[in-house]
């Protein structure tokens, strides 16, 4: 959105617009939580700079009349190959912020995945959809807390567990730091903090006084108050458990019948020790670029551990994926669906449901176009052939590196 249509008042149009207006009706912490990433950044940018460098291979006079964006994802039918990707605090950024996404996604025929650490619960997002939605957990050190969710998580009929594993320590995510997110701050900047917050009445009303309760739904008894950063941050160092090991995964397993996925793959051996531990699928991911700056974007890292494991598993990715074309560029490197976790993030803080939901619409328009200007009428057959090139990434798959 150029200068000139954010001054008109005119609708969005892509991600890049939600995060204009996200980051105007957010206070700069939040917004800055959502945005930001780890240590100067440069993966999260490489994330979508990867996407940038695949270049689709146009085909014309091909029926393509109709299209097929439908597809079936660790057992469940998916109108569209996306899953809404858990969002830690999302019900900060909008009221009841996880139950207004999963409805749009249930309604664009996506999937919803819940976050330990959501504002609402389990429960309240149960209670607000039909659709079947996915559940998060990190592995933490209380295990009668970890199978405590286990089990809410299966009486809501979650059929999909996404095991985060790439969060032994936290990454150090400076914008955190300076805005007080995660650190204390000077009698000047808790001043500053709170003329911010009274600075964005629209948001203060929806989300502060409306948004109530305030609290991490699926936390209540380990962290009470959603507001009190400083607690969270000492829960959240007391219970992320450095020690998990793949011999860890057995004991999710006897805790958990549905389908288990692990998040945070970016490595082949890695990608080989889940398929061999008895995952379901995996999820190709660097956590947005939130942990280790400086590692392999997603989309560079795809094409290698589906050639190693793409038989044994399902294989997901996220990270950088902001249109429907992103999408389509994914799954021709090997990617079942996408997860996208900025990108609906920024739609909700900007407009609520109603902005998922339009997001969601126009990745799906985005789809058909680049379906049909490649000459290809179903996602499940999109492949290598689909792309014109790829980045020179080292050891990609030669089936990657040139189509004919």
């Amino acid at each position: 959105m150029d200068n000139e249509t954010r001054g008109l008042g005119l609708a969005p149009a892509t991600a890049s617009d939600y995060r204009e207006l996200a980051r105007k009706r957010l206070p700069r912490h939040l917004f800055d939580y959502l945005d930001g990433a780890a240590y100067g950044e440069l993966t999260a940018a490489e994330n979508q700079q990867a996407f940038g460098h695949l270049q689709l291979r146009q085909r014309v006079m091909r029926d393509v009349s109709q299209l097929n964006l439908s597809s079936r994802v660790l057992g469940q039918d998916l109108a569209l190959p996306l899953i809404l990707a858990p969002l830690g605090l999302a019900g900060a950024f909008a009221r009841r912020a996880e139950v207004q996404a999963a409805r749009a996604a249930e309604q664009a025929g996506a999937a919803f995945c819940e976050s330990t650490v959501s504002i609402c619960s389990i429960e309240e997002v149960r209670a607000a959809t039909a659709a079947p939605f996915w559940y998060q957990l990190y592995v933490m050190r209380d295990r009668g807390y970890t199978r405590s969710l286990l089990a809410r998580a299966q009486a809501a009929a979650c059929p999909v567990l996404v095991l985060t594993v790439d969060l032994a320590v936290m990454g150090a995510r400076y914008r955190d730091v300076r805005n007080g997110m995660a650190g204390s701050l000077s009698f000047g900047g808790k001043l500053t903090k709170a003329w911010d917050l009274l600075s964005h009445p629209q948001w203060l009303l929806d989300v502060g006084i409306r948004g109530k309760p305030l609290t991490f739904g699926n936390l209540t008894t380990a962290v009470p108050d959603a507001r009190s950063l400083p607690e969270f941050k000492s829960w959240v160092d007391s219970q992320f458990d450095p020690r998990v090991t793949w011999k860890d995964l057995a004991w999710v397993r006897e805790n958990w019948p549905g389908k288990i996925v692990l998040k945070g793959i970016l490595d082949v051996d890695d990608a080989r020790e889940a398929a061999a531990a008895g995952a379901d699928g995996i999820v190709v991911s660097n956590h947005g670029g939130r942990q280790l700056d400086s590692v392999a974007a997603s989309a560079d890292a795809l094409p290698r551990i589906v050639d190693a494991v793409g038989d044994r598993l399902e294989v997901l990715m996220d990270g950088g994926v902001r249109s429907g074309l992103d999408v389509v560029k994914a799954l021709a490197l090997g990617a079942r669906a996408c997860m996208i976790g900025r990108a609906w993030g920024y739609a909700v803080a900007a407009r609520g449901e109603a902005g998922v939901a339009h997001m969601l619409s126009v990745m799906r328009n985005e789809m058909k176009v680049a379906l049909a200007l490649c000459g290809t009428t179903d996602i499940a057959l999109l492949g290598s052939e689909t792309l014109l090139q790829t980045r020179n990434v080292p050891d990609a798959p030669a089936a990657f590196a040139n189509s004919p």
